[in-house]
């Protein structure tokens, strides 16, 4: 490996930004530097070649109308970005890498060699395209000048100097489009199901290593301190669990909450200094799919809720079938004591099916109970 090379990827190494990487037609070599250099397994999440019709088709849900495009290489990032969201460790940058290319091959080829390289962070999509001289190069050579155009793209995405040695010509310089994101905008595009979640780190930074995320969701209109105890309670109880809140700005029986509505609410958290997430995920079948491994913080009128067939269309096996799914992800659920009709209950009153009683952990009512309804303080405010 050329020194420059592995000078880049250690900083990508160093630098605690997490990739998924998605690549067709080329800059395999990248792929090679990336792995070959010690602390890989802390910047890339996942790395898939989908090389044919129909695992493109699979990745992005529907086929390119043109495979080598500008169009093809940001869905591709804009899926990894995706992808990324869900596999990163807690508190770290993440993106999503695309890449596809119609190289040099076997069979001459009637239209350019040439070659689109995306990244999706939160805020930004930058793409570059590069037309190679015909007949200049071999395959090899210029699946080298490729893999050097993903590197400088993932080494500009994690804000790490890079200097590359591409040996591009005079007529085969780089276009580049670069498109930032505002919240309003970053806020629009989860709402639309473009992207599965935007996280705010308001919360004072920390050298631990957590393994999982400790998650309480709800709608926290308005954010109480009982919802601040009960966090603190859970992440005494779960310790390697990184802990926020979570707000799904979709709605299960109402319109989804408005862009405004989300950063007044957003606004309580970073007086408080505490991390919040921003889904599109109302469901917690769909919440353990988008934070898989994950403990979630709940009610037992949730928990209730939760195991109650009549949430499922009556359909005990179909309840039970769902949560396995959730359980195969690794989640679990924290329960605190709540009302139900009138009468505090804990975890241990509620009848939790066998298969699933596992995946429910009980919050002792002399750890937390604190009865304050978000309800009630908003009639108290005439809200």
């Amino acid at each position: 490996m050329e020194a420059w090379v592995r000078a880049v990827v250690e900083a990508i190494h160093s630098s605690r930004a997490q990739a998924v990487i998605y690549l067709a037609g080329g800059a395999s070599q990248a792929l090679g530097w990336l792995l070959s250099v010690p602390g890989a397994s802390g910047s890339v999440l996942e790395v898939v070649v989908p090389y044919s019709r129909a695992s493109m088709a699979q990745l992005l849900g529907k086929l390119p109308l043109q495979f080598t495009s500008k169009q093809a290489a940001e869905d591709m990032a804009l899926a990894a970005f995706n992808r990324a969201l869900k596999l990163s460790g807690p508190g770290l940058q993440v993106m999503g890498v695309g890449f596809t290319g119609s190289l040099a091959s076997s069979r001459p080829k009637h239209g350019d060699h040439r070659f689109y390289v995306s990244t999706r962070t939160q805020n930004c999509l930058r793409t570059s395209h590069v037309t190679l001289s015909k007949g200049l190069r071999s395959r090899e050579e210029e699946d080298k000048v490729s893999s050097c155009f993903v590197l400088k793209a993932i080494a500009d995405a994690c804000r790490v100097s890079a200097t590359i040695q591409s040996d591009v010509q005079e007529p085969e310089i780089p276009k580049e489009s670069v498109e930032q994101f505002d919240e309003d905008q970053e806020l629009q595009q989860v709402i639309d199901g473009q992207v599965c979640m935007k996280v705010y780190h308001f919360a004072d930074p920390t050298e631990k290593n957590f393994d999982r995320k400790l998650i309480l969701p709800g709608s926290f209109n308005p954010l109480h301190d009982g919802h601040l105890r009960l966090l603190e309670v859970a992440s005494s109880m779960c310790d390697d669990g990184f802990p926020c809140f979570e707000i799904s700005a979709i709605n299960a029986d109402k319109p989804p909450l408005s862009i405004a509505e989300i950063k007044h609410r957003v606004e309580q958290f970073r007086k408080a200094g505490k991390n919040v997430i921003i889904s599109n995920q109302p469901y917690f079948y769909k919440k353990a799919e988008l934070f898989p491994g994950s403990a979630f913080i709940i009610g037992a009128d949730t928990a209730a809720r939760l195991v109650n067939p009549k949430y499922y269309g009556g359909d005990y096996n179909r309840m039970l079938e769902i949560l396995l799914e959730c359980k195969s992800t690794g989640t679990t659920f924290l329960v605190g004591g709540r009302e139900i009709e009138g009468v505090f209950k804990v975890l241990e009153e509620l009848n939790i099916p066998t298969e699933l009683k596992d995946m429910f952990i009980s919050i002792p009512e002399e750890k937390f109970r604190i009865d304050i309804s978000s309800t009630e303080l908003r009639k108290k405010q005439g809200l």
